[in-house]
């Protein structure tokens, strides 16, 4: 069982895919907006981050940005949702990006990727004792 944080201002959205990922076994942990988002990867990573780019305030775009370029953070998948088209170039250096409204199967698919990628990396040099 993997721990999951899923950040959206959508209530329904957030909803949704609890529902989905906690029926695959996952432990869910939510937040409304791009401030929590950072606090809460911060204090306790989670094993994959799954955030909506269009928050209010500090934007999924930018809770991307600051967590892969902040060293204590940056080993975090970040699966980045939006219902806007993305370039993938010209966007955030997300793991993973799910289009709204998104297929069951492919937020799934995705989220599942990331751990056994997450899984199969050996520890970094400054997490052995």
């Amino acid at each position: 069982m993997a721990r999951i944080l899923v950040i959206d201002d959508e209530l329904d959205v957030i909803r949704l895919v609890v529902k989905i990922l906690s029926g695959c076994g996952h432990d869910v942990h939510t937040g409304r907006d791009g401030l929590e988002a950072l606090t809460l990867v911060e204090a306790d990573p989670p094993d994959v981050l799954v955030v909506d780019a269009n928050l209010p305030g500090l934007d999924g775009i930018e809770v991307v940005r600051r967590i892969k370029t902040n060293p204590a953070t940056r080993h975090v998948p970040v699966i980045l949702m939006s219902a806007a088209y993305l370039s993938i170039g010209d966007g955030p250096a997300a793991d993973e990006y799910v289009v709204k409204p998104f297929v069951r199967e492919v937020l799934i698919a995705n989220v599942e990727r990331l751990l056994k990628r997450s899984l199969a990396r050996p520890p970094s040099p400054s997490s052995t004792p």
